[in-house]
């Protein structure tokens, strides 16, 4: 039998709340997680069902109230510290109004494994290019990262998160306001980046297709996990109640006939809850 392969990412019964003006507010509720070394993970839910939250705290840059995170053995902000992850956050408008070249820009992402005061070296500038090459954007590195369409200054932002050489790449929204081609492009430069570099991938978003199209495994999200597996395991049953409060926002009060396993009739040997796991005792 093969061996397990390394884990990545460890997410242990993780909880985290925020304070409101009245009482906290519950962003993560008793979360597991594990994403093994080479897989790529799309994790799935609605505005405000805690994505963020929880990239936050894979990332070091919030504590979780309870739980524990490590991300190769390590907690998430040695693992930082030591350039294990690349991130590349939501784009905004600030990526346009750098005066940099894209050489430059792509650079700017050696700081994290060089120190802020070194001087890059003719390693590193290779590193820059090569990551430059992977997403298809060697040719555009002279130019003015201002003057490249939307497309390709995230896949400028993708190299730059590459060009250390990071073992784990989390991606916040890589798609957002990308149509269906773009995003077919997308999954193919994932993958082809993947098996390149031997990346770990998690991508966080809220657009259903992104995942199918870029993800081995699909984690569903909305401050419980409601699901975790293959991305064909995937229900209408399970989309419904991940996604009720967007819905509930558009119909009002929408009923969701999910059940947890502890609800399962006790004469039941196993029960299909759209999470393709078996809850019951094997025959």
């Amino acid at each position: 039998m093969a061996e397990a392969r390394e884990i990545a990412v460890q997410i242990d019964h993780v909880s985290f709340s925020y304070e409101g003006a009245d009482d906290r507010i519950v962003a993560l509720d008793d979360v597991s997680l594990t994403v093994r070394a080479g897989e790529r993970l799309g994790i799935l839910g609605p505005n405000g069902g805690g994505k963020t939250t929880l990239l936050k705290v894979m990332l070091g840059e919030l504590q979780p109230q309870a739980g524990a995170v490590r991300v190769f053995g390590r907690s998430a902000k040695e693992a930082r510290r030591e350039g294990l992850v690349g991130w590349l956050p939501q784009r905004s408008g600030a990526d346009l109004a750098w005066p940099l070249s894209v050489h430059q820009v792509v650079e700017l992402g050696m700081s994290v494994r060089l120190g802020p005061f070194a001087r890059p070296k003719q390693e590193d500038r290779s590193r820059v290019e090569s990551a430059l090459e992977l997403v298809g954007m060697l040719d555009k590195q002279d130019r003015p990262i201002g003057s490249l369409s939307g497309g390709q200054i995230q896949r400028v932002m993708i190299a730059r998160a590459i060009a250390p050489r990071p073992k784990l790449l989390v991606l916040d929204e890589p798609t957002l306001g990308v149509d269906v081609r773009g995003q077919r492009l997308f999954a193919e430069m994932i993958e082809t980046l993947q098996h390149e570099l031997g990346l770990t991938v998690i991508i966080v978003t809220h657009e259903l297709r992104t995942v199918a199209a870029s993800a081995e495994r699909i984690a569903c999200l909305s401050r419980k996990l409601h699901f975790h597996d293959a991305p064909q395991g995937l229900t209408p049953g399970v989309l419904a109640q991940v996604f009720a409060h967007d819905v509930e926002g558009i119909f009002g009060e929408v009923h969701v006939d999910a059940h947890s396993a502890e609800d399962c009739p006790d004469s039941a040997k196993t029960h299909d809850h759209g999470c393709g796991c078996d809850h019951g005792e094997s025959p």
